[in-house]
């Protein structure tokens, strides 16, 4: 800028002295003379400014792609076609020791992103200028996730990663068409505190875009000093192109390579408005990889027979698809310990293949290829090996024993013995990816069966006017918790899958928000109108000491089940099929299912009085020494229904209201009292200090150890659509709440004055001495006994169960159990019980003062009595009224900033209204007049009139 400024300071003789110019506007060479000389230096700056780009790029480019000038009068230009052909956002990059950990386990999910912003013609046809931006970031799951009712129920989003490491540049460079070569230059920043780091990228695409040679690779370097704490390691990258110009190689127009006819009827794709295209693009979906016996004696690894273990998984990525038909697909095997939500692209694991929908059998047939010659480094890879198989297909028929919406096969086209061959291996997806597929249709295999095993409950009509879950409602979901005969405990959940002939379609799993139902079909018979066939899953995970007969490794445990469900009773009947493993891995269909298996849950009322929970149980059905047997588990569940979440919900609503009303009127009462003592500034030193430290401290309390919440994010677990009205109205209530304070503090701070003033009786302090002395070894012993039982319960809490002052037993969702209140819980809901005796102060004072008159304002102390109580007796209806409780969900009447039961509900409104009928006795007929007439002392005395020395 100093630069500029001295460029334009022969003008400023001109700009400061007008009358020197008056004449210059009409002058035609001054304006031409004007006109070229800030042309001239607009280009000169910009020249100088490229002249270090230049150098550099020269430096350290040109060897690779050569920089020309800019075409004269070319501006800017966002060419759709060759920036979606350098783009590329499927990757891998090696791991410079100062940006990324080296030693990362493969749970570390890679993300590289690269994207051309802006493209201008250069002087030469066939180089183009560029900028762009590229991202390279590595992030590893937060291992600590646990689902919480914020998670299920929604608000804010809540990511479970943990751990993120990145790099990100903004580059300018060039790149040549005909050599696929790219060269940029930039500044980068990675973290949160290194920026402006010199990076230059070097990237090599491919010339001929198809199968063997879809690869673009290259480097991100830094070329800062070696000393310098922006240096870093060179970072290798391997990326897939997503060039337009892909040709399909391996793959013809017919059945693309599949041997034989397809098994079952299959769903067709060619209805679809793009086709295969339109399941298959842009699409990533994880298969469970099934092992048959036969892997024993050959090979079965896909990723080739040096690997250690044999992968749980395989991740299915359409990379690109043309002609409705022809897809190119990713395929990864990676490590069981990732858990990303991105393609995991590790080259060692990864195949890259193509196929082509068969429309007469209905089914996608692919060949696949490996990616060799990668090092640890890189090194020169390249595609090869295409003897690799795959078929896959959409059973358009479900049942018992095949839940999965996708079922395929991969193997090599090589001999056994050969290098690089693998026998078959089986892989198939739950029915829940199935996204957007219809038609899908399930058939009852077992209801004989079911009948056989529970046909008394099936022909019960029930009793009484109880209500049970409707079996096509959103409430036929639960979370559970599965108990062994031995005390092993596990979670998990159930979910039907089709109710009658029609897919359960409810939205995910667990959230209690308002959902259609599907239409009940109606059925001529009245006598099994109210019996519906439903299928389920239900899946669990055992902790490593859960001991299930022949789970021979832990694992999830998932059972298919199908059954009869009655409605009128809320009986669930069901039979099931688990998957079996061995050494670990799930053998193929003929070979894995238990299907000896007998489900029975009973729901309970809609309309209970008390909230009863989910019960069942899971029973093998075979013999005890039959090496599948396990014994009975247990089967519970706390999830409450969707009726229940919308009348807890409005609950929540009424409860911020009253909680509004409540602390408005406690703003008003100590409003009405200041007005008093300012009409009776004679009762100001009669008002008890240790009263108004009891008041503003009950509220200040409160506001303290919630003092985080006026300015950030709640961090209360609540089940609401959206937080964020929950969230300003706490905020409002916490506004108010400190409104109150500093009103109670005024008050406080006049009564202290008034007994500072001349002529103030000196008596009051010894009576407030007095008060002191008898009420704080009562606060203090109720915090000790607080603090106690406080101790108590953490101590015993594991053991037994947990001591409450609470008539309610918390229930918790899945994963997150009961919690006891922590030391500053117990001391706000013993600073609550404080404040409901706020009056005993005053009494004690107004008996040791012998204080007369009206001290308090009625509407105060009885007002803030009623304001007190009202919350104890709310909590004795909500009682009788709710069936279920959530102590999270509490806000007026909350058991974690008071003492609630049904018996601190009684003692403490009559201990309120006790205490504010005896300051009324006492300010209308005497500070002692509650005291037995021997206590009592004559306060009235005569006045005799004063005797000067004159009148002697």
């Amino acid at each position: 800028m100093d630069s500029i400024s001295s460029s334009f300071s022969f003008l400023h003789p001109l700009l400061l002295n007008p009358s020197k110019t008056r004449n210059s506007p009409s002058n035609p060479k001054f304006v031409i003379f004007l006109f070229f000389f800030f042309f001239s230096f607009f280009t000169f700056s910009f020249s100088a400014s490229d002249s270090p780009f230049q150098s550099t790029y020269i430096r350290l480019c040109d060897n690779l792609v050569t920089a020309f000038p800019i075409r004269p009068n070319a501006a800017a230009t966002s060419s759709a076609a060759i920036a979606d052909s350098l783009r590329f956002q499927t990757g891998y990059f090696t791991s410079a020791h100062r940006l990324f950990n080296r030693s990362a386990a493969s749970d570390y999910s890679k993300r590289l992103n690269f994207r051309v912003t802006s493209i201008r013609i250069t002087q030469n046809d066939d180089v183009f200028e560029l900028r762009g931006q590229i991202l390279l970031q590595q992030r590893r799951p937060n291992t600590n996730y646990r689902r919480s009712l914020r998670k299920v129920y929604r608000g804010h989003r809540v990511t479970n990663w943990g751990v993120s490491q990145w790099i990100r540049a903004t580059l300018r460079g060039f790149w040549s068409r005909s050599s696929g070569k790219l060269c940029m230059l930039g500044t980068g920043s990675y973290g949160y505190k290194v920026i402006n780091a010199n990076v230059v990228l070097k990237l090599s695409y491919p010339l001929d875009l198809n199968v063997l040679d879809p690869l673009v690779s290259g480097t991100l370097e830094s070329f800062d000093d070696k000393s310098s704490l922006n240096y870093f390691e060179p970072i290798s990258i391997l990326a897939l192109s997503q060039g337009s110009d892909y040709r399909f190689t391996l793959v013809g127009n017919e059945n693309g390579g599949c041997v034989g006819g397809s098994d079952g009827e299959n769903l067709p794709l060619g209805d679809l408005s793009k086709g295969a295209c339109t399941v298959f693009r842009g699409r990533m979906d994880q298969f469970e990889l099934e092992y048959g016996s036969h892997c024993g004696d050959v090979n079965c690894n896909p990723i080739g027979s040096g690997a250690q273990k044999l992968p749980d998984f395989l991740y299915f990525y359409g990379s690109r698809c043309a002609t409705r038909r022809r897809v190119q697909m990713l395929l990864g095997f990676p490590d069981t310990s990732y858990h990303g939500f991105m393609f995991p692209f590790y080259p060692n694991t990864t195949l890259i293949s193509e196929g082509v929908w068969d429309e007469k059998e209905n089914r996608l047939c692919a060949s696949a290829c490996r990616i060799l010659n990668f090092t640890g480094d890189l090194g020169n890879p390249y595609v090869g090996d295409c003897s690799i198989k795959l078929a896959l297909r959409f059973p358009a028929v479900l049942s018992l024993r095949n839940r999965s919406s996708a079922l395929g096969q991969i193997w090599s086209d090589k001999g056994i013995g050969d290098s690089g061959y693998f026998g078959k291996v089986g892989f198939k997806s739950s029915f829940k990816s199935a996204r957007g597929l219809q038609g899908f249709q399930y058939v009852y295999t077992e209801i004989e069966r079911v009948r056989k095993y529970c046909g008394g409950k099936m022909n019960d009509r029930g009793k009484g006017r109880k209500k049970y879950p409707d079996g096509y409602s959103s409430d036929m979901r639960f979370s559970m918790t599965v108990r062994s005969n031995k005390g092993q405990v596990a979670s998990g959940y159930s979910s039907p899958l089709f109710v009658g002939e029609e897919s359960y379609e409810g939205r995910l799993y667990g959230v209690p928000t308002k959902m259609g139902k599907l239409k009940s079909p109606r059925t001529g018979s009245d006598n099994y109108s109210s019996l519906l066939n439903v299928s389920y899953t239900m899946n669990f995970n055992p902790p490593p000491d859960f001991n299930l007969t022949g789970q021979i490794s832990s694992g999830e445990v998932k059972i298919s089940a199908e059954g009869i469900y009655n409605r009128n009773t809320g009986n669930l009947c069901m039979t099931g099929c688990r998957n079996l493993r061995s050494n670990g891995k799930i053998l193929m269909k003929n070979e894995s299912m238990d299907c000896e298996i007998v489900i029975n849950v009973q729901f309970s009322a809609l309309n209970a009085k008390r909230r009863d929970s989910v019960k069942g149980t899971i029973e093998s059905t075979r013999l005890k020494s039959d090496p599948f047997y396990f014994g009975p588990l247990q089967l519970s569940s706390s999830s409450i229904y969707t009726s229940q979440a919308d009348a807890s919900i409005w609950r929540m609503d009424f409860e911020i209201v009253m909680l509004l009303i409540s602390n408005t009127l406690a703003c008003l009462l100590v409003g009405l009292q200041l007005l008093h003592v300012r009409k009776h500034p004679e009762v100001l030193p009669y008002i008890s200090v240790v009263m108004l430290l009891v008041i503003t401290l009950g509220h200040m309390i409160p506001l303290i150890l919630n003092f985080g919440t006026l300015f950030s994010h709640s961090q209360q677990t609540v089940f609401l659509g959206s937080e964020g009205w929950f969230q300003v109205n706490e905020v409002v209530v916490r506004m108010v709440t400190m409104i109150a304070f500093l009103l109670e503090l005024r008050l406080l701070h006049l009564t202290w004055s008034s007994r500072q003033h001349e002529g103030s009786q000196p008596g009051l302090w010894v009576s407030e001495k007095k008060v002191l002395c008898m009420t704080l070894p009562l606060y203090v012993g109720g915090t000790l006994v607080a603090w106690f039982v406080h101790i108590w319960k953490s101590g015993h809490k594991k053991g037994s169960r947990s001591f409450r002052l609470s008539r309610h037993r918390f229930k918790f969702p899945l994963g997150q159990a009961y919690q006891s209140p922590s030391i500053l819980e117990d001391l706000k809901s013993y600073a609550g019980l404080l404040l409901d005796g706020f009056l005993l102060p005053q009494i004690i004072f107004n008996i040791t003062s012998k204080a007369e008159g009206n001290t308090l304002a009625s509407s105060f102390y009885v007002g803030t009595t009623i304001v007190r109580i009202l919350p104890h007796a709310y909590d004795l209806y909500r009682a009788h009224t709710t069936a279920w409780f959530l102590d999270s969900s509490y806000i007026y009447a909350n058991h974690r900033m008071g003492f609630y039961s049904t018996a601190w509900d009684i003692v403490i409104p009559c201990g309120g209204v006790l205490f504010a009928v005896l300051v009324y006795l006492q300010q209308r007929f005497g500070s002692r007049c509650i005291l037995p007439k021997r206590f009592r002392e004559s306060s009235v005395y005569e006045k005799v009139p004063a005797i000067g020395n004159d009148e002697l």
